[in-house]
């Protein structure tokens, strides 16, 4: 643990697994499983998923039939070139499961051949996106997935990660959060603080224009007490932590003395709070939060729209601020912030040639849009909560941010769009003469080569060339314009947007399915365009501003509003750690700065039709 001295993390789960065993009798070997394709079931996995301990280098291998037209002959070839797992010569025990089967590693028992039989059993013919939801629904994590030469079937390798989400549950995805859903975003935001920042880096800025980094891990408990004291008409647990920690920074690029309203946060590192004392307010404030579900359960306390919008606003604030802190956080890692503990570090190698495989080009670079009439926004008017008639209206309701409402419909003229983002590979070979602009942040300059920011610290260029390139809006619009293009108004992006991207139950790379960007897949003709973006939020032209009918929230006062500048634009879409409900929500908006260049934030050309 990187805090040994705060005795209140003895029982976090994020050590509950040491890496060093204490003694030779705690010592266990990894765990490898090979599953029959008939196994491919969620009723059974997740019981099954539960063998593997979290986050430790215990193994599940599955083939995965898509089509009927399959054969297993390429799996042995396969097998041996499978990253993260090691099979080659081991022995292995059967286990039969009513008409199907699994193998463990033993030292004794039959050999490899006897997986591989069982393969020619088809099971149920799945999708490789169906798959990824499967394992995603039972907290398993796919590290490979080697595909047969035609595609027909897939060899996973899979994971139990230290954290997962699963797909949105569809019956009311954006409405009160459920206690699973705090629990899940709680695990990924204390697996990034806890387990990302060494306590060198606590009182430390990995980039100059916000807070340290102790700053967010008071402000995120601080945020929701606030929040839920006022929605109750209750007090704040710590007043003084209501004066430090409430609001964070967000000055000016060009000016960073010009900054909005923020909370005044100590000069010296021996005036802040201790980590630990941190840490047990937040556990006090997340007590005080189910205490509050328990209420509601038992009709204690009636559910309204007031208490359900705190609710939901009070988890989304938390999921976005695990992506900020974590683009923060990707500035110092390799020199300082820790890879994410309980995931595989990626077999950058294995992946990086699968992708250069796999990397097909659609037939034509654009696509042709428009004229169309879209619906902007949804209708969650704030202002309206505490009206006779809506009060109590909370059952299916979506709730949303205050920009996001009213709907209103909206004009799209015809326009050409790239159907991909501009990647780190286009766009070097563009800087290369035009390095006076500077080096994106996303990129890093190597004494032999340019390399590419991961949380697992830098990689070449050569294995991110084809991910989406990060970088601000300015940089990208001095691109677009070279190539005879610009970037997209709201308006054109989110028809892109709507037409094109699966989502991430359509295998999207969001909700932290992995930890890095992934090529885009976006404009191939068998899935009649459709696709993902490779994992980020898109610039657009539009500024970030306000429109008829907004009610500014007053349960954060200023979240939007202050924002109205003229400096900030909104960006569409998710990155790779978008939580599943922001990332799904096409009403959900993000803005940034155009000349702000750290988040996870790319560029597509469109064309004037």
């Amino acid at each position: 643990m990187f805090y040994p001295s705060d005795s209140s993390l003895s029982n976090s789960p994020l050590t509950s697994r040491s890496n060093t065993p204490s003694s030779v009798s705690d010592f266990q070997l990894t765990k490898n499983f090979l599953l029959s394709p008939t196994l491919l079931d969620i009723q059974f996995l997740r019981d099954f998923s539960k063998k593997l301990d979290k986050g430790s280098e215990d193994r599940i291998v599955i083939h995965v039939n898509h089509s009927d037209a399959f054969t297993s002959g390429w799996i042995q070839e396969a097998i041996k070139s499978l990253p993260c797992v090691d099979l080659e010569g081991k022995y292995w025990e059967k286990h039969n499961v009513d008409e199907s089967c699994y193998f463990t590693e033993t030292c004794e028992g039959v050999e490899f051949d006897e997986w591989l039989k069982v393969c020619t059993k088809t099971g149920k013919l799945t999708s490789a996106t169906q798959a990824l939801n499967i394992f995603a629904s039972v907290g398993l994590r796919s590290i490979f997935g080697q595909s047969s030469p035609c595609g027909e079937s897939t060899l996973y390798v899979l994971e139990r990660p230290s954290i997962s989400f699963p797909p949105l549950d569809l019956t009311s995805p954006w409405g009160v959060p459920t206690k699973q859903e705090w629990k899940d975003v709680w695990a990924a935001w204390d697996l990034v603080t806890l387990g990302m920042i060494p306590s060198v880096m606590l009182h430390q800025k990995p980039i100059d224009l916000r807070h340290k980094c102790l700053f967010y891990i008071g402000h995120i408990p601080t945020f929701l007490d606030m929040l839920m004291a006022r929605a109750l008409n209750q007090s704040n647990s710590e007043p003084y932590f209501a004066q430090i920690f409430e609001r964070g920074i967000d000055p000016h690029v060009d000016d960073p003395e010009h900054c909005h309203r923020h909370s005044e946060v100590p000069t010296k590192d021996e005036d802040w709070p201790a980590l630990g004392t941190i840490l047990a307010f937040r556990d006090r404030v997340r007590g005080r939060l189910l205490a509050l579900y328990d209420d509601l359960a038992s009709g204690k306390r009636k559910i309204n729209r007031n208490i359900g919008r705190m609710l939901a606003m009070t988890l989304e604030h938390e999921g976005w601020h695990i992506e900020t802190l974590l683009y923060m956080l990707i500035q110092r890692a390799g020199t300082g912030t820790l890879p994410p503990p309980g995931f595989v570090t990626p077999p950058w190698e294995a992946l990086s040639a699968q992708w250069d495989v796999s990397h097909t080009a659609p037939s034509s670079s654009t696509v042709t849009l428009g004229p169309a009439t879209i619906t902007f926004g949804h209708d969650d008017c704030e202002g309206n909560d505490f009206d006779e008639g809506v009060c109590d209206q909370v059952e299916g309701h979506e709730f949303g941010w205050d920009n996001e409402s009213p709907s209103r419909q909206v004009q799209v003229g015809k326009f050409h769009a790239e159907w991909r983002p501009i990647s780190n590979e286009e766009f070097y070979a563009w800087w290369l003469n035009r390095k006076e602009i500077g080096l994106p942040p996303s990129w890093v300059e190597g004494e032999e080569e340019i390399q590419v920011r991961t949380l697992y610290g830098p990689v070449p260029l050569g294995v991110a060339k084809h991910w989406p390139v990060l970088t601000s809006y300015d940089m990208l619009c001095e691109y677009a314009k070279s190539k005879g293009g610009r970037l997209p108004t709201e308006p054109e992006l989110r028809l892109f947007l709507d037409t094109y991207e699966v989502g991430f139950e359509g295998g999207a790379n969001v909700g932290i399915r992995n930890w890095h960007p992934v090529p885009a897949t976006t404009g191939l003709e068998a899935n009649g365009g459709r696709g993902s973006n490779g994992g980020v939020w898109e610039w657009t032209s539009t500024p970030f501003n306000t429109h008829d009918g907004l009610s500014p929230t007053e349960h954060f006062p200023g979240y939007s509003i202050d924002f109205f500048d003229g400096k900030h634009h909104v960006v569409l879409g998710a990155s790779y750690a978008t939580i599943p409900r922001l990332a799904g929500r096409r009403t959900a908006r993000n803005f940034y700065q155009h000349n702000y260049p750290y988040p996870w934030v790319g560029g597509r050309i469109v064309y004037d039709a």
